[in-house]
């Protein structure tokens, strides 16, 4: 063997092995690099889906609330002291959940949001009250400032689920 190939082969087996590590670390440092980046598209997902779970619950009680305020006004003054206190109570529980759905809504938005979030409630809990004592006639028209509200909250919801994508 002559001394070229000596060189050659101590060379080799020197820096060949240090090669083989350098392209190892590369690998392990971009696949902790894709993990993290698969990490936080799974984080951004679960919050989305989250969101979006919630928003259809907070619509499912606004419109229970509206079916509720609607029994109590069918059975105006005719319905017997215990059928209008059980009515008015899961009135009262459905508005009670929408608030609740509200408040988490909030906290996941900026301050004003509360604020809104919270005056529908109201609006929502004032309705409630009066549907016993309101006309049938005139019943729809106890919540066109509720329905205003809703629609901007709703948009908020879907504005708030596109930015999460």
């Amino acid at each position: 063997m002559s001394e070229r190939e000596s060189t050659l082969r101590a060379a080799v087996t020197t820096y060949f092995p240090m090669f083989i590590a350098v392209l190892s670390l590369i690998t392990s440092i971009y696949n902790g690099y894709l993990n993290n980046k698969f990490v936080s598209i799974i984080q951004g997902n679960l919050g989305r889906a989250e969101h979006m779970r919630t928003c259809k619950e907070i619509i499912d009680a606004y419109f229970q609330v509206k079916f509720r305020a609607g029994l109590i006004n069918e059975s105006g003054a005719a319905a017997s002291p215990a059928a209008a206190t059980a009515e008015q109570r899961e009135a009262v529980n459905a508005v009670n959940k929408f608030a609740a759905l509200g408040t988490y809504l909030a906290n996941l938005r900026e301050d004003g949001a509360r604020e809104k979030y919270t005056q529908l409630s109201d609006e929502l809990t004032k309705i409630v009250g009066r549907a016993r004592a309101t006309p049938p006639a005139e019943f729809a028209k106890l919540f066109d400032a509720s329905d205003r509200m809703f629609g901007q909250m709703n948009d908020d919801c879907v504005s708030s689920a596109k930015a999460a994508m």
